[in-house]
């Protein structure tokens, strides 16, 4: 008598690190004469209508979203999804086993195979899957174990084991316990490098139960194809044209996720990116926008189970540790873990986090109001309720400003790439084209939504579900929540991206923004790309933009001064918060929330940025970088005044002016003369008496304590060209990632002992009139 397992396949789309295939194929005690795979294309979560070649209308409701009506699953990540189930039955048929490929919910698709069996007097002794996250998967894992009850099938629930660290190693037990801060749990389980367990080898041919040859087929309307091209085209045919007026895919842009889907792409991008030493740069590259090789993208391949993030964590270890041949010419092989492979295990715990976190709210991660406060409102406080605006005229607070068919048109243009606004516009049409856009990009846009435009986050949430190639329920919806302020976002509302500021920082030349939106391709100036609204008409009309809604109708604009010093008064020179000398540095965007963020209720003033003028700072740290020649006074600060006192001989004083030329002098002690330095040109700019190049320079040896600005960023040493080389360290209040002083304004003094002071001076200053102080030297 056959004794027949059916193990139901989800989002564990592979064959190596597979539990439940390496428990079948390592012993012979389970009993089973046969295995059949199963994967089940649900509609609930993906149109199947696709499936139907007779015109038939399908049994099902239209896999759509219930906020936005947007199809649950857009047509790349349906081709991704495609091809990756198409690679495991590849796979499995080459270890001499096989996959069932249906359509239907898991439990009817279950209930038809075990009928079906069951009328050729087969026995279906179990059923197996693994446990996965969301509200609709575990109504699925429900229905299942119902039907498997009635039948007197056993049905086991298996650990997904896709994640860095498993479930049964992490303590608390009690999901309750769950830190709502990810720096607490990540604090909780360090150190990371030991914490995955083992990977699982992938099955021998021969060594899984026997697949059965007449399998019972699917049930109409619905028809299985027999070729990837065909399974591809019944995904993605429904779902392919999405968006009413789509704009055509410009002419020169390249997609930075072209990869296949499946784990044998998986491990080969999990190779290619040790080769290329992608592993050994992540932390440079990661913010970059442009091009294949920023970032890991691996995600996509995390989301679909194509590949563990253990499996990621192994090949990190083999390069660490020198244990792989294939690895050997890498630079940094058999040295141990670096900055960059720490980082990306940080990026895999905060993978973890997330699920856990969906684990602990569990359909709280879908609510409005996040899953803050009392169950029901959200808020104890009602008047503290964030006020989100909607194109639903019902559920729009009274007085909404604007309207909700303003509203509806905006996010209409928000989805479409219209709103003016360079970054945003660029990555929301890089989604629209090719299913990908970057971290950077994706913070920026949710912020935009949430924080600047206020309209009910979800929209952005469900759209990203339809589009992301990576799509991940977890993932993108607790994300969605940290940026939108109802999450696990400690600053919560505080926390709001300036988009214009962003693109500055990480599309320094405008290629991204231009690349994306060809209809700014012709503008020159870097503020204009970023804000179209802010052309003037005859540069609009030079550019051909005459006329174009991005100008005349922009969905919002932020006031964001470019040139000259921004209207603030009675601020103060700066600010006398002191840096901490123990903080670390933060590695991780979604812990900081990303580079360069302003905060909410505060002002914010203008930075002060040249759009022509390259850096002359160099901190050594990704995206330290600014286009100014520097501002030295904040996130969005515009120079910074720095005082640094000596051991009662030296005095340094230096004021940075708005493109980084200074002016110093420095006071000795009795009996020595004020004395004044030449500075060279700076940008085309004449040189200005008494001022000097202001470079920063991450680890040097000398330094001045900082004086901190508001805002909150890495630490570093920094050369003064006032004080003699040998004093003691300082350290450098960087705002976020390289804007100094935080928002506002900051900056570096020195000290030097009195002998050292007086000596440095009387060997400099040569004259009364001027002398020249060579320029600093170059940190480590």
């Amino acid at each position: 008598m056959s004794n027949i397992l059916l193990l139901v396949l989800r989002r564990d789309l592979r064959v190596s690190d597979n539990p439940a295939l390496h428990r079948l194929s390592s012993s012979s005690s389970h009993g089973f004469t046969n295995l059949l795979p199963v994967y089940p294309f649900s509609p609930n979560q993906i149109e199947v209508s696709g499936f139907i070649k007779d015109g038939t209308k399908s049994p099902y409701p239209e896999a759509r979203s219930q906020i936005g009506n947007y199809w649950r699953c857009g047509p790349h990540r349906a081709k991704f999804l495609a091809e990756s189930v198409w690679n495991v039955k590849e796979t499995l048929d080459t270890l001499e086993s096989g996959l069932v490929i249906r359509v239907g919910k898991p439990h009817e698709v279950i209930e038809n195979l075990v009928d079906g069996l069951k009328a050729q007097n087969h026995k279906v002794g179990a059923v197996w899957m693994v446990s996965h996250e969301g509200t609709e998967e575990k109504q699925d894992e429900k229905d299942v174990a119902i039907f498997c009850k009635a039948e007197g099938v056993e049905f086991e629930l298996l650990t997904d084991e896709k994640y860095f660290i498993d479930d049964r190693d992490i303590s608390p037990e009690n999901q309750k316990d769950l830190p709502d801060i990810y720096t607490t749990y990540r604090k909780s389980v360090e150190p990371l490098r030991e914490k995955p367990r083992a990977v699982l080898p992938i099955p021998t041919k021969g060594t899984l139960p026997a697949f059965l040859e007449n399998i019972p087929p699917q049930k109409a309307p619905f028809e299985i194809p027999d070729r990837l091209e065909e399974l591809v085209g019944a995904l993605v045919s429904p779902v392919r044209h999405f968006l009413p007026s789509m704009p055509a895919f410009p002419k020169g842009a390249d997609s930075a996720h072209p990869f296949k889907g499946g784990e044998t792409a998986a491990q080969e991008r999990l190779v290619h990116l040790i080769q290329s030493e992608g592993m050994k740069n992540y932390k440079i590259t990661r913010n970059g926008l442009i091009g294949t090789e920023f970032s890991t993208k691996l995600s996509a391949y995390l989301a679909q189970g194509c590949v563990t993030a253990r499996q990621i964590h192994h090949a990190l270890l083999e390069y660490e540790n020198g244990t792989n041949d294939r690895f050997k010419d890498v630079d940094g092989y058999g040295e141990g873990q670096n900055d960059d492979t720490a980082a990306i295990r940080f990026e895999l715990l905060w993978r973890d986090y997330m699920r856990l976190c969906h684990q602990k709210f569990k359909h709280r991660l879908f609510r409005l109001e996040g899953f803050k406060g009392e169950e029901g409102s959200g808020y104890k406080d009602d008047e503290k309720k964030p006020k989100w605006k909607t194109p639903v005229k019902k559920d729009a607070p009274e007085g909404q400003d604007p309207t909700p068919e303003r509203v509806r048109e905006i996010i209409d243009r928000f989805n479409a790439g219209t709103t003016g606004m360079g970054l945003i516009d660029a990555s929301q049409r890089e989604l629209l084209h090719t299913g990908y856009t970057s971290n950077r990009a994706r913070q920026n846009v949710a912020s935009f939504l949430a924080k600047h435009l206020d309209i009910d986050w979800r929209y952005g949430a469900e759209w990203y579900e339809m589009l992301l190639v990576d799509y991940d329920v977890s993932s993108n919806w607790a994300n969605w929540q940290y940026v939108a302020g109802v999450g696990n976002d400690p600053r919560g509302e505080a926390r709001i991206f300036n988009p214009i500021k962003q693109a500055f920082d990480y599309d320094k030349e405008g290629k991204y923004v231009r690349s994306w939106v060809p209809e700014v391709s012709k503008v020159e100036r870097l503020e204009n790309v970023f804000q179209a609204c802010t052309l003037s008409e005859d540069d609009a009309k030079a550019a051909g933009l005459e006329g174009n809604v991005m100008i005349t109708d922009p969905v919002k604009r932020i006031e964001f001064s470019v040139e000259g010093k921004p209207a603030r008064p009675n601020s103060r020179a700066f600010y006398r918060r002191r840096a901490h000398r123990d903080q670390k540095p933060r590695t991780s965007s979604q812990e900081d929330g990303g580079a360069n963020v302003d905060e909410k209720p505060k002002q914010a003033p203008a930075a002060i940025v040249s759009s022509t003028a390259s850096s002359i700072i160099n901190t050594g740290s990704e995206s330290s970088e600014k286009q100014t020649g520097h501002r030295r006074g904040g996130s969005e600060g515009y120079g910074g005044r720095d005082r640094g006192r000596g051991a009662g001989v030296t005095r340094g004083f230096q004021h940075r002016s708005a493109r980084g030329s200074a002016r110093g002098r420095v006071m000795g002690g009795p009996g020595i003369t004020v004395y004044t330095t030449t500075l060279t040109p700076v940008h085309g700019h004449a040189p200005q008496e008494g001022g000097t190049v202001a470079s920063s320079h991450r680890g040097t040896n000398t330094g001045g304590r900082s004086v901190r600005g508001r805002g909150r960023g890495d630490y570093g040493s920094a050369f003064s060209p006032y004080q003699p080389p040998g004093h003691s360290h300082g350290r450098l209040s960087q705002g976020s990632r390289g804007g100094y002083g935080g928002r506002g304004r900051g900056g570096y003094g020195g000290y030097t002992p009195a002998e050292q002071g007086a000596a440095y001076v009387q060997n400099v200053v040569v004259q009364r009139e001027q002398a020249v102080i060579p320029p600093p030297q170059t940190g480590a």
